[in-house]
């Protein structure tokens, strides 16, 4: 086995081309002498291009060019050539090279068994599918042949996959609870607070003097028992200053660390200490607190059927995808 893939010893190689290489009445060409067909008719000004391209995989009945791989994994080798050199950059490559191969072997199973399923792609839908791209900002020429191969290709692979893997998992209510129940938290709606503020802005290191010394001013006339929206009125430099000092109903983890730290102890009513931020000095009045809550189980019923489906069809298109493998002829000459 190699890259996970099954590679079997030369002898039992070659005898998969002679299964490729059957004529109409029966006969059958040895492996050699079909290869030794294949160069035979190459003129000398195509040897060097011969040499550049070569068979890297065999899987039952197709072959994989190195061209393919490089064809499938050139934006990412651009990529890569522009942030590594030296050993890095070949190791990077030899990295990326060899996942495209095995994306490829992979895509080939799979093609091949929605042929054997009778499944297919007529040129209609083609079309259609090809308009549906053009509508969403992606262009499909069907003229050219290698895009049109690309495009029936990937919706063959949808296909088969809807058809063998997705078509065949089930979601049951037993399964949405009992996942509700043990990611209850994932549905949780956080602590919200509606609170006033009373901010004092420092937008440079010279400020914060004169910053300081206004907080601390309207912090004791608050201790003095003066009204929170009054003080907010004479002091604030925030947007809500007018509505004294009202923020509005905020949830837990939306306001600046420090200030969720500050109110996450206090009960309604109650007032922060002087808080220093980025933005400035600030001191908040906690007006009302909600508890964190729970999204009832008929609200996500639906979202949970679709994160359990999503985890099963996985689960189902790997175990599906191992099974082609095991049955298939794999050569690898990468």
């Amino acid at each position: 086995m190699k890259n996970g893939l099954f590679l079997l010893p030369v002898a039992q190689r070659i005898e998969i081309m002679p299964a490729i290489c059957k004529k109409q009445d029966g006969t059958v060409f040895a492996a050699m002498t079909w290869l030794a067909f294949g160069l035979s008719w190459l003129a000398p000004t195509f040897a060097s291009a011969y040499l550049e391209d070569r068979i890297v995989a065999v899987v039952n009945s197709d072959l994989i060019m190195l061209s393919d791989v490089k064809r499938e994994c050139e934006p990412q080798l651009q990529q890569i050539k522009r942030q590594h050199r030296g050993e890095d950059l070949a190791q990077r490559v030899k990295t990326a090279e060899s996942m495209a191969l095995t994306k490829l072997i992979e895509q080939r199973l799979q093609l091949q068994e929605a042929k054997a399923k009778g499944i297919d792609v007529s040129d209609m839908e083609l079309a259609q599918a090809a308009e549906q791209l053009k509508l969403q900002g992606s262009t499909v020429d069907l003229a050219d042949p290698r895009q049109r191969r690309s495009l029936r290709e990937q919706m063959l692979l949808m296909r088969v996959v809807d058809r063998e893997v997705r078509g065949a998992v089930m979601v049951g209510e037993s399964e949405m609870k009992r996942y509700y129940q043990e990611h209850r938290d994932r549905f949780a709606v956080p602590e919200e607070y509606l609170l006033s503020q009373i901010l004092v802005r420092s937008r440079s290191a010279d400020d914060v003097p004169d910053a300081l010394a206004k907080i601390r001013k309207a912090m004791d006339e608050l201790k003095r028992g003066e009204r929170f929206e009054d003080v907010a009125l004479r002091y604030s430099e925030g947007p809500n200053a007018l509505e004294g000092g009202k923020l509005g109903l905020v949830r837990q983890g939306e306001l600046l660390p420090a200030i969720d730290q500050a109110i996450a102890p206090l009960v309604p009513g109650a007032v922060t200490d002087i808080i220093e931020t980025v933005q400035g000095f600030h001191i908040l009045r906690v007006d009302e607190k909600k508890p964190r809550q729970y999204r009832p189980f008929e609200e996500v019923k639906r979202e949970i059927q679709g994160l359990i489906f999503e985890q099963k069809a996985e689960e189902r298109f790997q175990s599906w995808l191992a099974g082609l493998k095991n049955k298939a002829y794999i050569e690898i000459k990468f």
